[in-house]
């Protein structure tokens, strides 16, 4: 969020002394005042929140579906095929075949 937003409304802190101390040696080194440095680290902060949201429910709607269809993918068969995209990003090695799902042990011990 910009610092100039026309829909701007003051709000008050009151930090403890330490904690301003720091987060204005940590703006100084980010060549921002203390106020524009607050306001990036507020806003940094909101949006990672709605990441982990974000991230939360997509695992959850992943697991559903998991359970619903009874297939999905194994973790070393997963760590497998990042670890040749790796290679094959470098150009070590041609690009690996998609992962294919494969029926997974019922019931699931997962959530």
């Amino acid at each position: 969020m910009p610092a100039s937003s026309a829909a701007s409304h003051p709000t008050s802190l009151k930090l403890p002394a330490a904690l301003k101390a720091q987060l204005e040696l940590d703006a100084q080194h980010a060549g921002l005042s203390l106020h524009a440095f607050m306001l990036q680290t507020l806003a940094d902060s909101a949006r990672r929140t709605r990441l982990k949201q974000s991230f939360a429910l997509d695992a959850r709607a992943a697991l559903d579906d998991m359970k619903s269809n009874g297939s999905g993918y194994e973790l070393g068969n997963v760590q497998r095929y990042f670890s040749a995209m790796k290679k094959h990003r470098k150009g070590l090695q041609p690009q690996p075949q998609k992962l294919q799902p494969s029926p997974l042990p019922l019931p699931l011990p997962l959530g």
